[in-house]
């Protein structure tokens, strides 16, 4: 980088705290700062949908995998991401704004105290929060990683420098912020993809142009779908690990939905999201797909090809406009889930911790949820240098076998809890299916993948989990049915449409009900 290049990357910095400062503004209380107060339009709702979606783990850890296999990065990620949103556009996108329009909560997992008990929704809860600490962790030391390569700074200096320029903004002007730099990013993005793709093909002359280039002994066996690790067992279990992460499993999307004004809004927002991961990611693959023909990877991964791939082809000044493509990603995410997890915490497991908490006005409400993105922000940049340690192995190991592994045990309760067909399902089978999901991640990756010649299969690591809870969650619901018309009740507000939804109904009071069921209570106002 050059002073060119540095002063790209400043300047997108002042831009994004600049937002932030302005949208402290429109934040005057709790609901203004989780669900935007329910006033988001659904084409911003849709584009910070996409955006707080991937981050820069698209670039080191994705880009490795598309150096080493090719076309199977697009077909087993960002293919199951838009087929999953497309399908919860109308099963969770309109039942999750209803928690907001009908249930007045502010957090995605507020409402199942009363869909299941408090002992259900505190282990969601808690779960929940680590696994998004570790998550954030790798988004963090994936841009820290790409910084070092082209700045030369430290792990732990790039892990520092994000995590203070996101906590700024993210803090101060809470969703708002979050989805109006998200807008810029996508701006930002959309020209540094362009940018990198246009490069790529321009150097494609001497390989045989745009179609010959797959004959290239580089990229034998990269137009492959399936291929390596990533099979059709893998696939499957993607999409089903993607349809429930993306629609709300992992918070900080519920609240996308939620932030809408009506369900109709939501799944506008839903279907735009849908759109954009099916199309977008095609053009930042392709220079990814094409890597092994410009560049040696230093890595045995690959994660560093479209770091060096950038170097080598971009003059300065769109170096700096594609290394801030990089930062809007991570930046987009973590401050989303920075958001999601604020709101958890101050709506769902505080009140349950401090009688204090259950007092909480307007004001000492929004001050605690700013102090809870602080510190969130905090731990996960802690993870964040212990990434490539031992226990965590490397960013993509986090990111698909950790997260993608432990998605289904935590989501599967939350998002069918919100359907009809799943309505006998209660706190046993809540409880016992998220309890047994974690046990069947731990066992397939630990005390059983020591005793398997090369460890168990990573599509086995990802599904099994999955599968387990999903199994357990729906037998135990026909075997020891927990029904009751109080939960009917729950149910029927969030799946059908009437008085209460919209932005009129947004208003959100301080966390008492997380603890004391006072859900309950205004659903019968």
């Amino acid at each position: 980088m050059n002073s060119l290049d540095w002063a790209v990357l400043i300047g997108y910095f002042g831009v994004m705290v600049a937002i932030g400062v302005w949208s402290h503004r429109r934040v005057d209380n709790v609901s203004d700062f989780f669900t935007a107060g329910g006033k988001m339009p659904w084409w911003l709702s849709g584009i910070s949908h996409h955006m707080s979606g991937y981050s820069a783990v698209m670039f080191t850890g994705y880009a490795g995998i598309a150096y080493t296999y090719g076309v199977t990065s697009f077909v087993t990620w960002s293919f199951p991401i838009a087929l999953g949103i497309a399908i919860g556009a109308k099963l969770f996108a309109p039942r999750i704004n209803r928690l907001r329009g009908r249930l007045h909560v502010a957090s995605p997992l507020e409402y199942l105290k009363n869909r299941y008990n408090l002992a259900t929704q505190q282990a969601l809860a808690w779960s929940g929060m680590l696994l998004k600490i570790v998550d954030v962790g790798a988004k963090w030391a994936a841009i820290a990683t790409l910084l070092s390569v082209f700045t030369g700074v430290s792990l732990n200096q790039g892990i520092l420098i994000t995590g203070a320029i996101t906590a700024v903004y993210c803090t101060i002007g809470g969703l708002w912020a979050d989805a109006l730099t998200e807008l810029g990013q996508f701006v930002i993005q959309l020209l540094a993809g362009v940018a990198m793709f246009v490069a790529v093909v321009l150097e494609l002359g001497d390989h045989g142009g745009f179609f010959g280039v797959w004959d290239e002994p580089e990229l034998q066996g990269h137009a492959k779908p399936l291929v390596g690790p990533y099979g059709a067992v893998f696939l499957l279990a993607f999409l089903f690990i993607k349809l429930f992460e993306y629609n709300g499993g992992m918070l900080n999307q519920a609240q996308r939905y939620m932030a809408t004004a009506t369900p109709r809004e939501a799944t506008r927002s839903a279907r735009l999201s849908a759109v954009l991961w099916l199309v977008w990611p095609l053009v930042l693959f392709f220079p990814m797909w094409m890597s092994p023909l410009l560049v040696e990877s230093q890595k045995p991964d690959g994660s560093d090809s479209y770091a060096l791939m950038t170097e080598q082809l971009l003059p300065h000044g769109l170096l700096g406009l594609v290394i801030v493509g990089f930062f809007s990603h991570t930046m987009a995410m973590c401050s989303s889930d920075a958001n999601a997890i604020a709101a958890v915490f101050t709506r769902d497991v505080a009140p349950v911790l401090s009688a204090r908490a259950r007092r909480w006005g307007e004001r000492s409400g929004l001050i605690a949820a700013r102090l809870t993105t602080v510190v969130f922000l905090g731990l996960s940049m802690a993870v964040a240098t212990q990434v490539d340690s031992p226990t965590f192995k490397d960013i993509i190991t986090v990111v698909i076998k950790w997260v993608a592994g432990l998605m289904g045990p935590i989501a599967i309760p939350m998002m069918l809890g919100l359907l009809r067909y799943f309505r006998r399902s209660g706190p046993t089978a809540a409880l016992t299916s998220w309890a047994a999901g974690l046990l069947a991640f731990w066992l397939v990756n630990y005390p059983i993948s020591w005793n398997v010649d090369g460890g168990v299969p990573l599509q086995y690591q990802v599904s099994i989990p999955l599968a387990v809870s999903l199994v357990l969650y729906i037998v135990i619901g026909y075997v020891k049915p927990e029904d009751s018309p109080e939960r009917d009740a729950i149910i029927e507000k969030i799946n059908t449409d009437g008085d209460g939804d919209g932005a009129g109904a947004a208003a959100v009071p301080a966390p008492a009900g997380a603890a004391d069921g006072v859900i309950g209570s205004r659903a019968k106002d």
